[in-house]
């Protein structure tokens, strides 16, 4: 239902004039009365523009515990700690250096970067919309062909005068600027800022989110590497003891001291030995391609980045791992889960706005001029032939047979679904740092009972070699020796690897490593050029460092754009 008031002045008079006159006293107590209106509905205006219907978001609860499991362990330690760099702790100037390629040329982070600002971009339409919605010019040049029954009938009535049925040929041009402003009476545009600055927020966590596992997967891919060298060493230095040990075995059956059976065990285990270095071979070049495409770089870009220290990464004895408390600060995707909360609420309002009307501000103002009688669509521009309205309008959807209920149902359970899941994530976060806390500890006692596991392996093999070559055992021992030598020299290289990968997790879980960004752009300088030469972006590109703020801390539900 649309009720306009529209108020016209300047209107050129047409020749039906002289027939039908004109009541200035009339006119003026309408004109008296359209003004009062239109000044009573900005009043109005102001007075509502105020008001925001729907729901004020508030951050849901979520169970966190006091404490961790294992706070009790001598190893663990809730002092609290600064994460921004966490990958130093392995003391590894390769790892540092690694960690930097990828956050300078990773491709995913920086697709993260630029959804930050397609975010701006979606707050900024947010925005303008707050601002006259329509804003046009107009021009027309037009044969119009009417008759006068019609005319007069519009204006006197169905009775027009006798001989009345004369056609009107005649042009007319029209050229002009039109605006229309819907009053934000119920807060639908400022809820969708809102919105939409809560979505740029989570698009930011997610930048962060992004970035904190990136960190983990270098770091990862990296004790990945190495390791696998570790071993494929291992399994070459196993290799040539074997040799040496067949040789042994080769020379006791020329002197008739040994069977056959000996050098064929021996060539057996050499030839089983050997075979697992290609294996290794094969997932040492694959790791690294996959380290390759974190760094955002070629594989063959990759052999200087790896020069320096070959050992795999050792974690300390201890961790600092803080309150549970504080994941609900640092950890970037309970950060984006919050938000996108928050920015469902303010759909909610969004939705409800449209159960009540919407009032309006309309104005035109122009030029018309036509041919009719004397005058001439010469007198286009002439100040006598300007025309302009203005005045409120309303339109509610009064009957629309539950549709706009039933969209505020929807908006509400996709915010509860939001909700939920926050408290998920958070759940989800206690579950990875507890589970990345055990595995840290009993990857430390597995490692210790392998160090002396390893050990007796290698003095085991030293004896029954010795004993072999005086002839006191046969060579079936020396081969049981070969090969618990190199299971658990295999056994205690993975799970030292485990150990860092392990203690990798408890700081991805804990959100650490995102804080490198702070008082950097999120979008690399050579891509904010090639999208400034496709695309006129304004000031959207200028440097910005977004705030993490949770909407309690924020000054006001609004926070309009500073570029």
């Amino acid at each position: 239902m649309v009720m306009p008031f529209a108020e016209e002045k300047g209107m050129r008079s047409w020749p039906i004039k002289e027939e039908v006159g004109h009541n200035n006293r009339y006119y003026g107590a309408n004109h008296m009365r359209s003004r009062r209106m239109v000044w009573l509905a900005l009043l109005i205006a102001l007075l509502l523009s105020g008001c925001s219907v729907g729901p004020n978001f508030v951050k849901p609860e979520a169970a966190v515990s006091p404490s961790w499991l294992d706070a009790d362990d001598r190893r663990i330690k809730q002092d609290p700690a600064d994460y921004r760099t966490w990958w130093k702790t392995f003391n590894d100037p390769v790892l540092d250096r690694l960690i930097d390629q990828a956050y300078r040329g990773n491709l995913s982070l920086r697709i993260a970067g630029v959804r930050v600002l397609e975010a701006r971009a979606q707050l900024g339409i947010a925005v303008g919309r707050l601002y006259p919605q329509t804003q046009q010019a107009f021009g027309s040049l037009q044969e119009i062909k009417t008759s006068e029954r019609s005319v007069l009938g519009a204006i006197i009535g169905p009775n027009p005068p006798p001989r009345a049925d004369n056609i009107f040929d005649y042009w007319q041009d029209q050229i002009g600027i039109s605006a229309s402003w819907e009053i934000d009476f119920w807060g639908r545009f400022r809820r969708a800022i809102e919105s939409a600055d809560a979505n740029l927020l989570a698009t930011v966590a997610d930048y962060d989110s992004a970035l904190v596992s990136l960190t983990a997967d270098v770091t990862n891919s990296y004790i990945a590497i190495r390791t696998l060298e570790k071993r494929l060493n291992i399994a070459r230095q196993n290799v040539e003891t074997q040799k040496e040990n067949l040789r042994i075995a080769e020379d006791r059956f020329r002197y008739g001291k040994a069977s056959r059976l000996d050098t064929e065990q021996a060539k057996a285990l050499l030839n089983d030995t050997s075979a697992s270095v290609p294996t290794l071979e094969t997932q040492l070049r694959q790791a690294k391609n996959s380290l390759c495409l974190l760094l955002g770089i070629l594989p063959n870009d990759l052999t200087e980045l790896l020069e320096g220290s070959s050992d795999v990464p050792v974690s300390p004895p201890e961790i600092v791992v803080g309150i549970p408390n504080e994941l609900l600060r640092r950890r970037p995707d309970v950060r984006s889960a919050e938000y996108q909360a928050a920015a469902q609420s303010a759909l909610i309002g969004v939705a409800k706005a449209d159960l009540y009307p919407a009032f309006s501000l309309t104005g035109m103002f122009g030029f018309l001029s036509t041919n009719v009688n004397d005058f001439s669509l010469n007198d286009m521009f002439n100040w006598n032939a300007r025309t302009f309205q203005f005045g409120p309008s309303v339109q509610w959807n009064i009957f629309n047979y539950g549709r706009i209920t039933n969209n505020v149902r929807v908006q509400d359970a996709r915010l509860e679904q939001l909700l939920i899941a926050y408290q998920n994530t958070v759940l989800k976060a206690h579950k990875e740092v507890e589970d990345a806390l055990i595995a840290f500890l009993k990857a430390q006692e597995r490692a210790e009972f392998l160090r002396r596991s390893t050990a007796a392996a290698k003095t085991t093999l030293d004896l029954a070699v010795e004993q072999y070559r005086e002839g006191l055992k046969d060579f079936t021992t020396v081969l049981i020796a070969e090969q618990t030598l190199l299971i658990e020299q295999d056994n205690l290289t993975v799970t030292l690897g485990t150990l860092s990968s392990n203690l990798v997790a408890v700081y991805r879980g804990l959100g650490g490593g995102w804080e490198i960004r702070e008082g950097n752009e999120l979008v690399p300088p050579e891509v904010k050029e090639e999208m400034a030469k496709r695309t006129n972006w304004g000031s959207l590109l200028a440097p910005a460092s977004p705030e993490q703020l949770t909407p309690e801390e924020r000054k006001s539900p609004i926070r309009l754009p500073e570029w």
